[in-house]
């Protein structure tokens, strides 16, 4: 696998998501009201909230009604959110997908988010009872590609855990995202490597054990599970697939058969015993992509850039990526990503 990006108006996404690609021309005149979806394009209008609770500290899960949005949206994608009729604070804010509920009749119509109350926007929003809206606009950026692994290892760090939960029920064949849905291979094992800062930040933890998850937890306190970092649960798993120490630094990869490639560039990977998948803070991302290139383990970061727009106007979420010549360039995470092969990220220029 290369770290090539193709031009503009030529744009990929995710097998059976080739919509996304047309983001860069959305027009919002007249999306207003309840919402507009023209095929092929994003969909922007005011929602309604479902349920906005407390789900640990300083956490809350967040629902809202958004048809539209909840039955096209993948694994590692994500909306953006505004409170309406204020201009403090003015732009909207990036949340994962985290989830998708159905209706009685079967049809899927919430999306589920979970949030960490860490600024002005997620200060005010915590307070938003349901039955209030919000405005959203998505499905955006490019999800997760579609893994063929035997083993599926997920490192968060944080409230990086969000986009797992969707990852994990759709590779364990238990869920279904995408219209159409997408077709991805069921994977044999998940383990989940999930770093807090003490046992009261966990979330969800026993819904991903429920969804047959080997779920592992570090704390920084002590207060739950190892007491470190959650890179130290990485190399843990790697010591049981008798990997770790059998690498020398920079050897591999770190990123070749580690996903199918998007539709038009022909054939799909082999199966791969293991591959790695994180989301968390930068440090963390950087460490943990280290670690699979001395390995010659296969990884993909999910990154968690600040977005202003979410569309690729602005360049506020601008992610240095190393090129073929050694050189590295700008692209934009709400596009181009937010998901990326770890060792195509210009990690220190």
């Amino acid at each position: 696998m290369t770290c090539e990006f193709s031009k503009p108006s030529e744009w990929m996404s995710p097998r059976g998501n080739s919509h996304l690609g047309q983001a860069h021309q959305m027009d919002f005149k007249g999306l207003r009201g309840f919402g507009s979806s023209v095929p092929g394009k994003i969909w922007f209008g005011r929602v309604g909230i479902v349920e906005n609770r407390p789900l640990a500290e300083d956490t809350f899960l967040l629902v809202v009604n958004a048809p539209e949005v909840a039955r096209r949206i993948i694994p590692g994608q994500f909306v953006m959110l505004r409170l309406p009729e204020t201009f403090d604070p003015l732009l909207g804010r990036a949340f994962a997908l985290f989830d998708v509920r159905k209706d009685p009749s079967g049809q899927i119509t919430e999306l589920v988010i979970v949030y960490q109350v860490v600024g002005k926007m997620t200060v005010r929003l915590k307070n938003v009872d349901p039955g209030a809206q919000l405005e959203l606009w998505g499905p955006l950026g490019n999800g997760f590609p579609v893994f063929n692994a035997q083993h599926l290892v997920l490192v968060a760090g944080g409230i990086g855990v969000t986009p797992f939960m969707a990852l994990a029920k759709e590779v364990l064949g238990i869920s279904r995202f995408g219209d159409p849905a997408r077709e991805v291979p069921r994977i044999g094992k998940i383990t989940l490597c999930y770093g807090v800062r003490s046992k009261s930040y966990l979330v969800a933890v026993d819904d991903f054990r429920s969804l047959g998850v080997d779920v592992r937890v570090a704390t920084e306190d002590g207060s739950e599970g190892y007491r470190g970092l959650v890179t130290d649960l990485l190399l843990k798993v790697l010591e049981e697939k008798g990997l770790a120490g059998t690498r020398t630094p920079g050897d591999g990869v770190g990123t070749e058969l580690s996903a199918d490639p998007p539709p038009g560039e022909g054939g799909a990977s082999p199966s791969t015993p293991l591959g790695i998948v994180a989301c968390g803070p930068e440090g963390m991302l950087e460490a943990t992509a280290r670690i699979c290139r001395d390995l010659g383990v296969p990884c993909w970061v999910a990154l968690e850039s600040p977005m202003a727009c979410g569309i690729g106007i602005c360049f506020s979420c601008a992610v240095r990526i190393r090129l073929e010549d050694g050189t590295w360039d700008f692209r934009r995470a709400c596009v181009e990503g937010p998901v990326f092969p770890a060792d195509c990220i210009a990690w220190e220029v």
